[in-house]
Formats: structure tokens, sequence, C-alpha cells
């Protein structure tokens, strides 16, 4: 969850990381600091709060040096204070060290620590680690670190230098993503992609138990137990322009506007209406396990488990085969019966939420085949699928996911409607229609934007109220429940999302003229049903906005506000009916004056249980 920069070559690698640090500060927020080795001594500075805190102190106090690491921090051990901050430190500063993860056996290895001598100055996990580095140096910083993993028992992912072997920078991971940059005469460490895109492109996504060394001049990886490794290098084609703002205010609004592109760019290559077929080239079940199977899991966390609530309506409907979904951090505790007949998806933006790896691991254990949904190339649950299936997002910056909601719901669509073809669970002239009108999705969403103005004019006016009630039916229920997750997110207020037919079974109870109901109303089979859910609101005094197909005059009579939406089938509503609900989301944030972007309590990646 939190961001991690590494730099050694010929610039000055405080600039280096800073930049690095700016673009990783969705990932942790607390807290940041950089150590440098600056003519043959460590150097650090860290602050509380947000990235510019430290910002203002290096102006102040600036680093000059080669080689340095860096970090910002979501607080998982010790409260946010300077002294909790990384990079931490060994006993005689000469040792720095800034980690990602949980030391789960850092409680039991400080009290052997301190009773050797070592003093602690800080409350986090992280700190063992510098002093158990300390314990096993001999002059080789490199093998000081493979000693210590010897002991740690937990998730890392470690950036490590020391004054004492100054043209070194070591790196670690176990269950904590951590790549590589490879330069020019210089190389880089980071937690994620958009930290060094400036500066490369060609990166080495560490695998669990590699250890990488860096010299400005070369790169070397190994395993746990010392022995050199062998890993490719990818050319990421995402630029710097993608990860910045590009004129929007917000990183969110940003990539809510890009989304009709993410959409188009997952599409192509794999949709070709000439041909009327979709090719998969990345998902190579056969024909036989596809006719074999008979249960789908759907497994994810947050916004990607109700992108999972979408497709499970897909594999139902579509393929005709059972499907469940399952929020990943209870998918392992719940014993699920899974078996070669059984497939697992496992979604998630990243690919390195550690509850979907675990999830995913199990499966793979269990004999079930398993595929990713997934948008970062070299991603753990990429790397460790039987399939996988990216979509073309690019990076995205917001801490409340928009365009990777969308892009796996692109992804499904793809699946589902590919196998029903497949399978012959739909005949060939509704296949055709649907894969056009899938085709034409894109374009809608452009119209369904045009209505911003209208959205941030309903934002403006409902802004202070403190709970909402966003109701759905049928497909777009995910969707209620996904509006209801965006106000949450980035507005800090209480909003509830619920299947408008369960309204009678408890929350109708709540309503009153203080708590507003979102209501996803376009047209399917479930509309009628919908509309008498809203007058059973609107008898008990509840103010309801709509979303409503287009033309649609009926629901104009029975609301107190209006969002119109092309027609589109059923199936595919949901890529539609969202947007409004994310623009509204944003709208609320930006008149309550919520950091939009970064979000309190959040982090963009939880790679922490």
């Amino acid at each position: 969850m939190c961001g991690i920069v590494g730099y050694i070559g010929g610039k000055n690698a405080g600039d280096v990381i800073i930049d690095g640090l700016k673009r990783l500060e969705y990932r942790g927020y607390d807290s940041a600091g950089i150590a440098v080795i600056s003519e043959g001594a460590i150097e650090s500075r860290r602050s509380v709060g947000k990235l510019a805190e430290l910002g203002k102190i290096l102006r102040s106090k600036p680093l000059k040096g080669l080689t340095g690491i860096g970090h910002t921090r979501w607080a998982t051990h010790g409260k946010p204070s300077e002294e909790n901050a990384h990079p931490h430190t060994d006993c005689s500063g000469k040792i720095v060290v800034v980690h990602n993860g949980i030391i789960e056996n850092y409680l039991e290895l400080k009290k052997i620590l301190a009773s050797e001598g070592h003093k602690f100055k800080s409350e986090t996990d992280t700190e063992v680690i510098a002093h158990l580095i300390e314990k096993n140096f001999k002059g080789d910083l490199f093998k000081a670190v493979l000693e210590t993993l010897k002991t740690v028992k937990g998730a890392y992912a470690l950036g490590v230098i020391s004054s004492d072997d100054p043209d070194t920078v070591i790196g670690a991971r176990q269950d904590a993503p951590l790549i590589v940059g490879l330069g020019n005469g210089e190389n880089f460490l980071a937690s994620d992609i958009p930290a060094l895109l400036p500066y490369t492109r060609k990166m080495i996504f560490l695998e669990e138990g590699d250890v990488v060394k860096l010299n400005k001049d070369g790169v070397k990886v190994f395993s746990k137990d010392g022995r050199e490794i062998k890993r490719e290098t990818k050319n990421i084609t995402w630029d710097a322009v993608q990860a910045e703002k590009g004129g929007y205010k917000h990183f969110m609004l940003k990539e809510i506007y890009e989304q009709p592109q993410t959409i188009q760019d997952t599409i192509l290559g794999r949709l070709f209406i000439g041909e009327q077929k979709i090719y998969l080239e990345d998902v190579k079940i056969d024909d036989k396990k596809l006719n074999g199977l008979n249960k789908v899991y759907i497994v994810a966390c947050g916004t990607s488990y109700h992108a999972g609530l979408v497709g499970k309506f897909l594999f139902e409907n579509l393929v005709k085969v059972t499907a469940e979904v399952d929020i990943a951090s209870e998918f392992r505790y719940r014993s699920p019966v899974l078996d070669k007949k059984t497939l697992t998806v496992v979604i998630s933006q990243s690919g390195e939420t550690a509850d979907t790896i675990a999830a995913l691991r199990l499966a793979k254990q269990s004999g079930s085949h398993t595929l990713a949904i997934c948008n970062v190339v070299g991603s753990t649950v990429s790397r460790e699928a039987d399939d996988v299936l990216y979509t073309h997002c690019g990076p995205e910056i917001g801490v409340a996911s928009t365009k990777a909601f969308t892009g796996q719901l692109a992804a499904l669509y793809l699946i589902t409607l590919d196998w029903a073809a497949k399978k012959g669970s739909i005949k060939k002239d509704e296949f055709v229609r649907l894969i056009n009108e899938f085709w034409e999705t894109p374009s809608r969403i452009r119209e369904v934007l045009k209505a911003d103005p209208q959205v941030a004019a309903l934002a403006k006016e409902f802004s202070q109220k403190r709970d909402f009630l966003f109701l759905g039916r049928h497909v777009n229920y995910p969707i209620a429940l996904e509006g209801a997750l965006k106000l949450k997110e980035i507005s800090y207020i209480h909003a509830e999302g619920y299947p408008a037919g369960e309204m009678k079974h408890g929350p109708i109870a709540l309503i009153d003229e203080n708590m507003p109901l979102f209501v996803v109303a376009t047209k399917s089979a479930v509309y009628e049903k919908v509309l008498g859910n809203i007058e059973e609101a609107k008898a008990r005094g509840g103010t309801v906005i709509a979303l409503a197909t287009a033309g649609d005059k009926e629901i104009t009579a029975k609301t107190d506000g209006q969002i119109y939406l092309p027609e589109v089938d059923e199936f595919f509503a949901p890529l539609l009916t969202v947007i409004p609900l994310q623009l509204f989301a944003y709208h609320v944030a930006e008149v309550l004056g919520c950091d939009v972007d970064q979000p309190r309590n959040l982090a963009k990646s939880v790679t922490v249980e």
C-alpha cells in the first residue's frame, strides 16, 4: 500500500526519488521520507502528512548524493509520526531500510535484538529489519540482507542502502510488489510503474522470494539462497503523459472521461465485427474444459467485486454456467468446493491485492483452472494465473477506481460472449446483435458524459445530505453498490447500495425527506418493478433521482430529478449507468472540499491483509 522508490546512477538521487514518490503518493499519505548516501554518510529527511510537507523540508535542507531510497507510508504498525516515518536506520545510522508489508514476527525479533543491546527509535515493524541487517553485516550488504531474510516472516518489499557499501541498492520481495527499472548508467527500484515512467520503460517485475542487487551499471536478481536467476525484461507501453492530469483538475475526473477510450482499447484486437468473432489469445482454456465447467467462482475486492457481481449475471445468462461471487478476504476461510470442473476468475486492477492473490493460490492448489482479469502486465496475479486477460486502461492514479471498473466489465463481456458463442448457449444472430451493441458502447458513454453539468448541479443541490440510498435491480444492482461505494470513498457520506426489491425488507424504514434515493431505472425486464419501488419511496416522503432511458416520460412524473442515458441492451447498461454515479460522487466531493484523488484512510493497492 505504501510507495517505494530507489535510485543509483549519475543524477541527484533526492530529485529522482521525490519525483517518483509524487507519482506514487496515491499509495500512501500519512508520512514520507528520503535517505541518500552523501559524502560517505547517510543523510535523511522525514515528515508527517502529505508529500508536500517533505518537499518543504527538502527545499530548506536539500539532499545531495547519487544513491538513495524513499518512501510514502500508509500506517500499519505505529501511528503516523516522524519517528515512525520511513526510512528506518540501524543503531549506527549507516544502514537504511524502506519497507512495504507486514513483518509478522517483529515483536519476537525486537525482543531478541533489544536484549542484545539494539536501541529502537520507532513503533514500526520495519525497524527490526534495519537492526537485523546491522547484526548480520560483515562488509557485504547483499549477504547481510540474505541472512536477514532467513529470520523474518511475513510480507515485504524492501529497499536497503548502506554508507559502508555506497555503490549498491538492495531490493527484496515477498508477497508485496516491487519492480526494477533499467537505465543507461543508472537503475531504479519502485513499488509501482508510474514512479519510473519518466526515466525508463524497461522494467523487471520481481517474483516471490527474489532479491535484487542494483549498481549504476547493472542489475542482478537472486533467489533467497543466493543463486543468481534470470528474470524477463518487460517493455512498458504506458508513457509519463498517461500518468499526468492532462488539464483535468483531478486524476479521478480525467479517468472518468478516459473510459470510452479505455473500453475501446480493451476491445480492440479482440472483437472483430467484420468476422463476427472474438479472439482472446491469452485465454487458453480449451473447448473440452469449457464444456466441462460446472461452476465459476469470481473472486475480488472492493470495486472489482462489484464488477464480479455483473460478471455473475453474464456467466449465468450467456454462458449458462452457475457462478458465485466472493469477496477475496472471505473466500479462503469458507472452504469453497474447488476442483478441476471449476473455474476461478480473479479480478484485480493492480494484480497485487493480497487477499486476491491468496484466493488465487488456494484455487490453484485445489485444482481449479484460474483466469485473471488485470490491468498491470507482469503483476503477481497475471503471472500466477493459468490464463490472463489484460484490460488496457493505462495507469489509474485516483484511489477511487473508475476506468479500471469499466475495463474489467469490458473484459467480462469479451469472455462471456466468446464462451457463449463457443458453447452454443446463445444463437448466432443473438451473438452478432450483442457484439455489435457492445462495439457501440464507447460512443454511448461519450453521450452520457455530456450530462456532466447536470450531474454537477444535482451534486451541489444534495451535497449537504449525510445519508443516501442507491437502488438497482438485476444487472444494475451491482451498479447501485458501486455508486454508494464511490460516494462513501471520496465524500465521506454514509451511503447504502441495495437491491430495489429488498427495500420492503428493512431499508424502507429509513426513507424520509432527509434521505435521497438514487435509483437505476433504465429500460429492462424489471423496469415496471423498479417503478413500483420508486412509488413506494415517494409515498414515504423520499426524494428520488433516477437514471432513466432517454425518452422515458413516465419516469419524469414519478421522480424529483432525472439523468437520461442512451438506450442500450440491458446487459450492457452497467457500462453506462455507472458513469453518472461516478460523476455524482466526484462533484459532491468537490463541493465539500474533500481530497478527491487521495481520500483519507484509503490506499490504491491493498497489498497487506
